[in-house]
């Protein structure tokens, strides 16, 4: 006897979810092959409601799709044609109290799996330099370059979290998205690069006003020019406006065009940074608008700091704030951050450093008094910061494009949110008071500066020492299961162990001639960031994985220590 088989019919992909009227969902598709289009089925309560069909093969598409009823809701596809990156729904009523429900994403491309980590990272895909850093509407905003569709850079989208206390983070829906021609292929060929935010009065209250730079390689006459678009919401931004087409003629500056900083100057008026670089070096660009919504008028006045330390290399991310006084005080000084692309310093073999340069602003042009590098560790890069009830805070991706490659998945995190004080000649970044609010459980206060091996739990731990003199040497080792980990102060100063075991020297992640007095060590799955005398010294290093630090010892000659204690860290 001669069976016949029989066609199975493929059992769907479906994606269930209890969802109220009103909700929106953001869907992105694309098809597995040329002409088979890929197709979602969406059902409420077993009622179709909509199948979307796409066509593309290269790189999803964005869908956004509304309902006008309630009830059991089911995403359902056939995975031999169709591929879903990312689903996610969000009440606009709600969203921004209760930020967005993620309802698939692919295995590739969703957040590591680290639940005691406290370092911000997006929910799924790419995320690089924070942008739009600010207070709006009593909420903490953060927008951040992202890539929904990889652990890896691609064409530029902003993602966007709020916060209350910028420790605790609620992901909200996509914020800003790349032009449509763009969002065609993965080629990476540009999108919606790096800038900030302002508020402006808008008809019913607050708005956001966003500035970003727009790249498209191998445009014509220029790559990269400067877009502003509005939120009425603080949810989506609304249109895009070209502000800024063209560079400053006569500069002889090179293609690099990028990253406007928006902040109000001395005089009231608002100033805008960008960053760049010509024949010598990085520098940085002011100009201005009277415009009181920022939205056009944009005047160029001139090079305000130039960084030809590092030679040929570009001044990116520059922000400014106002610090050890009030922005309209002509005794107040400003500290100006950039970092500085394909920087290095030849004494340690760090790369991609950030500056901080201090000086005086009376809003045209700024004179320096001193400079100093940002963090010794120099994995905390595109420092973004404002000025939130009288003091600036900031915050930077923890990374360094150093150790990026397109050929491997790169997840990473934010750092901790960090003041900026100004002590003397010194700028101080030590973190945001609600970082003591992670302290969950004291797990030693004498066994560790006894010399004894400390296990630190889950790994997500904070070290206070106190030492009995400034200087005082000690060495702190981490037992990791992947690196070489510690912290050290000796002749040379303060130092972060690291080495990865690669068979390459690593750099020397060394702050020369600290003498520090106290120290606060934080250890998350990934990273280590160290804060000597309340940030004078600031070092922060990416560990590759999400492996955790398993114990601590401590050994240090006797008097040098005068007391430790560890606790472990919880959201």
């Amino acid at each position: 006897m001669t069976l016949q088989a029989k066609s199975v019919a493929p059992v769907p992909e479906t994606i269930r979810a209890d969802l109220p009227a009103g909700t929106v969902l953001h869907l992105w598709l694309k098809a597995r092959a040329a002409g088979e289009p890929a197709r979602l089925l969406i059902a409420v309560d077993g009622s179709e409601i909509g199948e979307p069909a796409i066509s593309r093969t290269e790189e999803f598409e964005f869908l956004a799709v509304t309902l006008a009823a309630g009830g059991h809701t089911t995403l359902s596809y056939d995975d031999a044609t169709t591929t879903l990156s990312v689903a996610y729904a969000f009440h606009p009523a709600s969203v921004l109290e209760e930020g967005i429900r993620v309802l698939h994403s692919d295995p590739r491309t969703a957040a590591p799996d680290v639940p005691s980590s406290y370092h911000f990272r997006p929910p799924f895909g790419w995320m690089n330099d924070p942008n739009g850093f600010g207070r709006f509407t009593g909420r903490v905003h953060l927008f951040y370059q992202h890539y929904p569709h990889s652990p890896r850079w691609n064409t530029m989208h902003w993602g966007h979290a709020v916060s209350k206390d910028f420790i605790r983070w609620t992901h909200l829906p996509m914020f800003l998205f790349p032009a449509d021609h763009l969002s065609a292929s993965d080629d990476g060929r540009g999108g919606a690069f790096s800038g900030s935010a302002i508020p402006v009065a808008g008809p019913e209250g607050e708005e956001i006003r966003v500035f970003y730079t727009e790249h498209v390689r191998d445009r014509q006459p220029e790559e990269q020019i400067q877009l502003s678009a509005v939120s009425r919401d603080g949810i989506a931004a609304g249109p895009s406006e070209i502000v800024l087409p063209l560079r400053p003629e006569g500069l002889d500056l090179t293609t690099d065009f990028r990253d406007p900083y928006v902040f109000r100057g001395p005089d009231g008026l608002w100033k805008m940074l960008l960053g760049s670089r010509d024949r010598t070096g990085g520098v940085v660009l002011l100009y201005e608008t009277a415009a009181a919504d920022g939205a056009d008028g944009w005047t160029f006045i001139g090079i305000i700091h130039r960084e030809d330390g590092f030679g040929m290399t570009a001044a990116e991310c520059p922000c400014m704030v106002p610090v050890g006084g009030r922005a309209g005080d002509p005794q107040t000084r400003w500290a100006l951050i950039f970092g500085l692309l394909t920087s290095r310093d030849p004494a340690t073999g760090r790369r991609n450093l950030t500056s901080v340069t201090v000086g005086r602003f009376d809003g045209r042009t700024f004179t320096a008094d001193f400079e100093q590098e940002l963090d010794f560790g120099s994995d905390a890069y595109a420092f973004q910061a404002f000025v939130d009830d009288g003091e600036p805070v900031g915050i930077a991706w923890l990374a360094n494009w150093t150790d990026f490659t397109r050929k491997d998945d790169f997840p990473t995190a934010m750092t901790l949110p960090r003041r900026v004080l100004l002590e003397g000649d010194t700028v101080l970044t030590p973190p945001a008071t609600a970082a003591e609010s992670l302290r969950h459980t004291l797990i030693d206060s004498a066994a560790l500066a006894a010399g004894n091996t400390v296990a630190l739990g889950n790994g997500a731990v904070e070290i206070v020492l106190d030492l009995c003199q400034a200087g005082a040497a000690f060495d702190l080792a981490f037992d990791h299961p992947d690196v070489r980990l510690g912290v050290r102060v000796d002749g040379d100063g303060l130092a972060i162990v690291f080495d990865a075991g690669t068979g390459k020297t690593p750099p020397r992640y060394l702050a020369p001639g600290a003498r520090p007095s106290s120290l606060r060590v934080f250890l998350d799955a990934g990273s280590i960031e160290v804060f000597a005398d309340n940030g004078r010294w600031t070092g922060t290093k990416r560990i590759p994985g999400f492996s955790s630090a398993r114990s601590a010892t401590l050994t240090a000659p006797a008097g040098a220590v005068a007391a430790a204690c560890i606790w472990q860290l919880k959201l």
